[in-house]
This record gives structure tokens, C-alpha cells and sequence, in this order.
């Protein structure tokens, strides 16, 4: 059994079509079988609404009376990017404010907008005969723009790595806060109600997909950037019109240490032209599976902890080494039912038709990662395999004589098994003995959250560690905690500057 694009929009036209969501279809499936469900369903609509860096919107105020040609710009002290043409700008959702910084960026002032309220734009311009004017200050609003077109490089992730911190350390990153010794897991996507995960096989979703974005009716354009369907990540790049959309589904957020991002909410309507559509779409939390990694380790391949399905993310806990382990999204469920309902109800009122795309997505395509040139320093390339270290049995007295021995500022901390348990410097040493406390035993006076750093890390992600940290040395150690060598600040020159010696 098949059905044809234009027998479905006669449905809607008629208004005897079928619309359900996508959470609804399995127990559709289960009842009516995959050909009962093809004769009995039209549409499944799906929703998401999570953080969106990747979105931004082109924007035309039209000519000024006296003609500028704007070179540089900036929407309430946000710089958008003019270098298109004279009266134009992207305005890019992460860019953050030159006055308020992380608080306030580019997703702000596309909220703001469709808010309905005005935004100041000031531009530079070096001033040319056909377009003289040089500087202009302006308040506009969004319905005094010509064109105010969302264009998202990469929305809707197919699938998104679950987040935990293996490190010691309390790391602020795109996916939240999150704490040391996998204390919390974080996740992203919307499950069983994600546009591609109804669609892996990007059957129906390609370019000219009809969609909802942001509350205005809009079209994929294709395949969004760094789209990697053939490894479950695929994206897509999105349209629509700002004009017709509601602050509702678009909201500026900022990520605690980390930056601006926009939420968006995307809803994709999932024509059943056939029983492999059906099949697809009758997909549970249950089968959709997605990694927990370790965004502890600083490097583009972060270790896997584990493996799991969303059913279990959305439980609230999942198991890391025989802990329950507290999960949160990052995105809202809640919303993604509102966008997959709002859909819905604009497909059954007639305001909403289907359309096939008019040209695929490769399904099987995978991201290549950056084709990086030239020489990279390694941590193993610059440390100092010579050092010398203690235990914490010994005395703060014996601990004096090494660090005046080894020249050094840091004195490594090992137990029995030569593993690093903690570090002691001179300063902790000198206050020692100012407390006339010198006899008592390392141990009682070392530092047991040790700084550490892996050898093959690059030379310029230890110098900002050390920066973040205000520290004059790291600890090199391997994955079992044996050390390596020491990475002094001052090994690391004008990549650190001058740093502390603690």
C-alpha cells in the first residue's frame, strides 16, 4: 500500500486527515499493525526544543536618506557581520554584547525582535560617492525591516552525546555544569519526538521540507553543517520568516561559563507514504540509543562511559560504575510537545501542507574532522622528566630539604604504589614552619586536588589550564596516576605569561 503526497494535502484540504504525534505512533503500530497504521495515520508531527548555537538571521533595513554603505555594525552592542552588501547583516546567535558580555548576545537580540521590541543598530562606513554617509544610529523594530529571514546552519542533531565529568575538576560547558567524579549527567534532544530520528533514513526530509520553526511555517534548506547521518548526527540547515514567528519557541539562553546559545523549536510533519515510513516513525525512547562521554578530557574523541537509551536519560538516573548517577535535559520536553501540538493542529486546520523535498540528503554521509596542518606540542615534548617527589608519611621537614634540593617549587605526593595522591610547594612548606609545624607529616599539609595533565594534551591547553587555575606547575600523569614528568609555567614562556609559582 502506498499513498501519494497530493491524495494527503486532498485530505487536508478536505479536512478528513489523520494527524498524530510522533509519541502516539507506536501504540498505533502495535494496535493496527504497520499496513493498518499506513491506511489509518497521514501525518506524524514531531517537535524538539533544545539549545541551538548554530542559528542567526539576515536582516535589511533598506536605505537611509543620505546612503550608507555599512561596513561595520552592531545591534544593541552586538556585532553582526556586514561584509554582505550595504544595507545587510547575519546576525549570528552566539555573538556576545562588547558591553555586557556573556549576558547578552546575538539569540537576545533575535528574542527581542520577535518580542516586538526595538533594537538600536550603530554602523561605521569608510564613505564612498554613491554611498557617502559614514556613521548611522538608528532604533528599529522587526516589522520596520524589510526582510528578517532565521537562517540555521545546524539545527535538530539526529542524536547528541549524553555529558559527565570524570575529571576532579567542575567543568562549564554547552552542556551545563557539570560536576567532578560524574556527580551528573546531562543530555540533549527531545527522544522518540525527534524530526530525524522519525526519518533516519531522510526518506521524506530533504531540501524544501515544509517545517515549523520558531512559530512560523518554514523549509528545510538542506543538510545543516557538520551533518554526519551515516554515524546517527545528522543535522539540518533551517529557514523562516522572523516576522511570523513567536518568542514563545525562540528564547535566548546563556550557558554558565561557557556562553550565549538560542533555543529553538523545530517541528518536522512526517507524511506516511509508505510501510517503511510507518515503521520508522513507530520508534520508542526505548530503541534510540546515544553514548554518555566524558567532556572531562579536553579532546575532539572524548572516552565513552557507557552506552544507553533515552528511555533511561529520561528516567532521571543512569548506573556509572555501580552509581546511580542523577540525569537532566538541557532541552524542554514539554516544548517539544507544544511544537509537535501546534504542528499538528496547523496540519488538520489546512494552514500547514505537505510537500516532498526536492532534493535528499545523503543518509550515509559521515563528518570528516578538521584537516589540521602544521607541527602541534605535546605536553610529553616539554615537561621535565626529571623530578623528584615525597610521601605522605614523611615529615613537612624532609619535605624542605627536597624542594631545596630539586631546585623545584612542587613537590609530587605518592603512596606506596608510586600513584600521585597530592602535591605540596614551597609556600605550603613556608607556611608550615611559620606555624612552627614543621614536624607535622606531609599528608596533613598537601593539596590533594591535584592539577593534572595528560602527556599527549596540546602545550597551548596546559597553558590555559594553568591560567584558569593560577598555578606554576602541572602534574604529567598517565591513566593510572603514575607520574610523568612536571610542566613548569615558566617552561611554557609567553604562552602563559606571568603566572603564579603556587
Amino acid at each position: 500500500m502506498y499513498k501519494s503526497i497530493d491524495e494527503i494535502n486532498e485530505r487536508i484540504r478536505d479536512g478528513s486527515v489523520r494527524v498524530v504525534s510522533a509519541e502516539e505512533m507506536p501504540n498505533i503500530v502495535d494496535e493496527l499493525g504497520v499496513t493498518g497504521a499506513l491506511r489509518d495515520v497521514d501525518v506524524v508531527t514531531t517537535g524538539t526544543f533544545g539549545a541551538m548555537c548554530s542559528s542567526g538571521a539576515f536582516l535589511n533595513f533598506g536605505h537611509s536618506e543620505i546612503p550608507i554603505r555599512m561596513e561595520k555594525m552592531w545591534l544593541n552592542n552586538v556585532e553582526a557581520y556586514a561584509g554582505i552588501a550595504a544595507v545587510d547583516c547575519f546576525i549570528g546567535a552566539t555573538q556576545e554584547s562588547t558591553t555586557r558580555h556573556s549576558e547578552y548576545g546575538g539569540a537576545h537580540v533575535i528574542e527581542d525582535l520577535i518580542a516586538g521590541k526595538s533594537v538600536e543598530l550603530h554602523a561605521r562606513a569608510k564613505g564612498t560617492d554613491c554611498y557617502p554617509r559614514t556613521s548611522i544610529t538608528n532604533e528599529f523594530t522587526l516589522q520596520e525591516l524589510n526582510q528578517a529571514i532565521m537562517l540555521n546552519p545546524r539545527n535538530s542533531y539526529q542524536s547528541y552525546n549524553a555529558a559527565t565529568n570524570m575529571s576532579d575538576q567542575a567543568i562549564k560547558t554547552y552542556m551545563g555544569f557539570l560536576l567532578p567524579s560524574h556527580r551528573n549527567i546531562t543530555y540533549s534532544g527531545a527522544g522518540c519526538l525527534s524530526p530525524l530520528a522519525n526519518d533516519p533514513t531522510l526518506s521524506v526530509i530533504g531540501s524544501g521540507t515544509p517545517i515549523f520553526i520558531g512559530g512560523a511555517n518554514g523549509v528545510v534548506v538542506g543538510e545543516g553543517t557538520q551533518s554526519s547521518p551515516g554515524a546517527g548526527f545528522g543535522t539540518l540547515m533551517t529557514s523562516g520568516n522572523m516576522k511570523e514567528m513567536s518568542s514563545d519557541y525562540i528564547r535566548a539562553a546563556t550557558m554558565t561559563g561557557y556562553g550565549v546559545t538560542m533555543y529553538v523549536g523545530v517541528g518536522i510533519p512526517i507524511p506516511l507514504l509508505n510501510e517503511e515510513i510507518v515503521r520508522h516513525t513507530a520508534v520508542r525512547d526505548e530503541d534510540l540509543k546515544t553514548n554518555i562521554v566524558d567532556y572531562g578530557t579536553p579532546f575532539r574523541d572524548r572516552p565513552v562511559i557507557r552506552e544507553v537509551t533515552y528511555a533511561q536519560l529520561k528516567s532521571g538516573s543512569v548506573e556509572i560504575d555501580g552509581e546511580e548517577v542523577r540525569c537532566s535535559p538541557l532541552s524542554s520536553y514539554k516544548k517539544a510537545r507544544e511544537v509537535a501540538a501546534e504542528l499538528k493542529t496547523r496540519i488538520e486546520t489546512g494552514s500547514f501542507t505537505m510537500a516532498l523535498a526536492t532534493r535528499p540528503i545523503d543518509s550515509h554521509k559521515i563528518n570528516k574532522p578538521m584537516a589540521e596542518k602544521g607541527y602541534v606540542c605535546h605536553v610529553n615534548e616539554m615537561m621535565v622528566s626529571t623530578f623528584v617527589t615525597i610521601t605522605g608519611e614523611e615529615s613537612v621537614k624532609e619535605a624542605a630539604k627536597r624542594l631545596l634540593k630539586g631546585e623545584t617549587n612542587h613537590l609530587p605526593v605518592i603512596d606506596s604504589e608510586n600513584r600521585l595522591i597530592g602535591i605540596v610547594t614551597t609556600y605550603d612548606v613556608s607556611k608550615a614552619f611559620a606555624k612552627d609545624e614543621q614536624d607535622m607529616s606531609v599528608s596533613e599539609i598537601m593539596t590533594k586536588n591535584v592539577i593534572t595533565i595528560a602527556p599527549d594534551a596540546p602545550v597551548d591547553f596546559a597553558a590555559r589550564t594553568l591560567q584558569q587555575h593560577n598555578i606554576g606547575a602541572l602534574v604529567v600523569i598517565d591513566s593510572s596516576r603514575h607520574i610523568l614528568g612536571m610542566l613548569n609555567s615558566y617552561d611554557l614562556g609567553d604562552l602563559v605569561g606571568g603566572r603564579g609559582r603556587r
